[in-house]
């Protein structure tokens, strides 16, 4: 029989496969894995720290890697939590690699033990990988063809026998991370110059490169990528930095250093930051503005005008998070 000849869903009375149950779950997951939820599964060390591990509540999608199971995947939910025993260590430092693992004895090719009651199991645990790599971040490096996720690494120090938060390593990835990008310009009509001056930082060029901008709920970090074309500069060597500014959040400073002399000039200038969103951010409206910051070492003068384009390009990305909200 070339198909499986009972698809989802039809009426009267048909057995429909488990594989084709499996395909939907695939089909809605979008042939990915991992946590459902940015607080899902994480791996924490106990209240007072002890020889064993809690995973918190949530659910997951697990892709099968059984021997055939074509375009197949589990979806799998921890309601209350799991706390799982970590053994200690002697004289030498250990590495545990923390997973959530399918085992279904039923699924072609695999040797899983059976439960005692099939009806209920269990077919889905918080296991151990004890002893594996401190690089490890995949259960896939240790064990390809496991129906398994990875959660967290666990780096034990040598004579230890209790877990702390130091410890442990989120290794959690999404199944669908949620992302929003948007793209802000500015067109300067007037001149605004920034003489070389005092050594400080100013909230220059100001307007209109500055931009109200509401922050997701569910947001855990932000990309910005702030460009300033046909950047103005003027009378000598300039020796400056400037920066992005979200809200409270500062960003890398970006060095301007030219040495073309007095002549007038455009350059592009790029600022690129990838910042965490704290809990307190989120689903609130912060402001995105520029700092701009000028060296007393040179004697040149920065500025924007009619032929400057500045572009701000912002996303919002959900990731694994530690923090709630």
């Amino acid at each position: 029989m070339p198909w499986d000849s009972v698809p989802w869903f039809t009426e009267g009375g048909a057995e429909h496969s488990s594989e084709v149950a499996r395909l939907l779950a695939y089909a809605a997951f979008g042939g990915a894995e991992g946590v459902v939820g940015s607080l899902d599964l994480r791996v924490q060390a106990l209240t007072s720290p002890a020889a064993a591990v809690r995973i918190t509540n949530g659910a997951c999608a697990i892709v099968s890697r059984a021997d055939g199971a074509l375009y197949q995947a589990y979806a799998a939910r921890l309601p209350n939590g799991d706390e799982v025993p970590i053994a200690g260590t002697g004289a030498t430092a250990r590495s545990d690699l923390i997973v959530a693992r399918i085992e279904n004895p039923y699924s072609f090719g695999e040797n899983w033990p059976q439960p005692a009651d099939p009806k209920v199991g269990p077919y889905v645990f918080t296991r151990v990988i004890s002893g594996v790599p401190k690089t490890t971040r995949s259960v896939r490096e240790i064990s390809p063809h496991e129906s398994s996720i990875t959660l967290g690494r666990i780096d034990l120090p040598p004579n230890t026998h209790a877990v702390t938060p130091g410890m442990i390593t989120d290794l959690r990835e999404l199944v669908s991370p949620r992302r929003d990008r948007r793209l802000y310009t500015a067109f300067p009509t007037t001149l605004s110059t920034l003489n070389y001056s005092d050594n400080k930082w100013h909230l220059w060029p100001g307007e209109p490169a500055r931009w109200n901008i509401h922050v997701p709920y569910w947001a855990s970090r932000v990309k910005i990528v702030t460009t300033l074309a046909g950047f103005r500069l003027t009378k000598a060597d300039v020796y400056a930095s400037m920066r992005n500014v979200f809200g409270k959040m500062v960003g890398q400073d970006t060095p301007i250093d030219d040495d073309q002399g007095a002549n007038t000039r455009r350059s592009t200038i790029v600022l690129a930051d990838n910042l965490y969103v704290p809990g307190e951010l989120r689903d609130t409206t912060q402001t995105l503005s520029l700092q701009t910051y000028m060296s007393k070492a040179e004697t040149g003068d920065v500025s924007v005008d009619a032929g400057t384009a500045i572009i701000a390009d912002i996303e919002f990305v959900e990731s694994p998070d530690a923090e709630e909200r």
